[in-house]
């Protein structure tokens, strides 16, 4: 039975992921700030035996750090960085009214989180015979495109995250890990970005950005996809 280990699964896209790889069997260690709080995943694992919750907050490095310890010498087959955080508050993201520190806290969940869980639970990935390391991110963070929100924090914390991203399957090609960059469309979740216009089920989110993980094989590490199978430009 394969194991897949899910950041930020409390509720949303995570939730989505654990509901759908438990359904088909899997292992699923499934993480988020606040288990207690976690009603609808907790519920998940009250019904799925193969399901774990597991308290860590990305941004908590000590917490990461005492999380693979516990898990040291298990298999990960499939790692999904989907912890993340947002704002509504376009004000306090745009030139003229930057609030740094809630810039800072963007980069330090969206960006450093996913690279310190990712370097954390390498050695368990590196275990499986066809590891794969994944991060959910989004168009907002491609240098190619022009977006109608200005939001420097969240765009520049996705633009970072993707580069490290790049650079990560780069290393790991000599351990057979293979690495991909995952955009979920503007899907219906609860995110803090405004959810107005969103168009896109979670359900069709998760299954299509599934399947760019089932897909992904060491030719194509280092990719940036669409939900939809859409490459994404830098």
């Amino acid at each position: 039975m394969p194991t897949v280990f899910i950041t930020g699964a409390s509720r949303g896209l995570g939730l989505e992921f654990a509901k759908h790889y438990a359904a088909d069997g899997w292992q699923v260690v499934a993480t988020c700030r606040n288990p207690g709080q976690a009603s609808d995943l907790q519920v998940l694992a009250a019904q799925n035996p193969s399901v774990s919750v597991e308290n860590m907050d990305v941004s908590d490095h000590e917490a990461v750090d005492r999380l693979a310890a516990k898990m040291a010498g298990q298999t990960i087959d499939v790692l999904i960085n989907n912890a993340g955080i947002a704002s509504n508050d376009f004000s306090a993201q745009m030139l003229g009214g930057f609030d740094f520190d809630a810039w800072a806290n963007l980069l330090r969940t969206n960006t450093f989180g996913p690279m310190k869980v990712s370097e954390a639970f390498m050695e368990n990935v590196a275990k499986s015979s066809d590891g794969k390391i994944s991060a959910v991110s989004s168009t907002v963070g491609s240098l190619s495109q022009m977006n109608d929100y200005p939001v420097y924090p969240y765009a520049t914390s996705k633009a970072a995250l993707n580069k490290a991203m790049r650079l990560m399957a780069q290393q790991l090609r000599d351990r057979n890990i293979a690495v991909i960059c995952l955009c979920p469309g503007h899907a219906k979740t609860d995110m803090g970005l405004s959810a107005d216009g969103a168009s896109v089920e979670v359900d069709d989110a998760v299954s299509g950005m599934r399947k760019q993980i089932d897909d992904l094989s060491m030719d194509t590490s280092g990719s940036f996809k669409r939900y939809n199978g859409e490459t994404i430009a830098w």
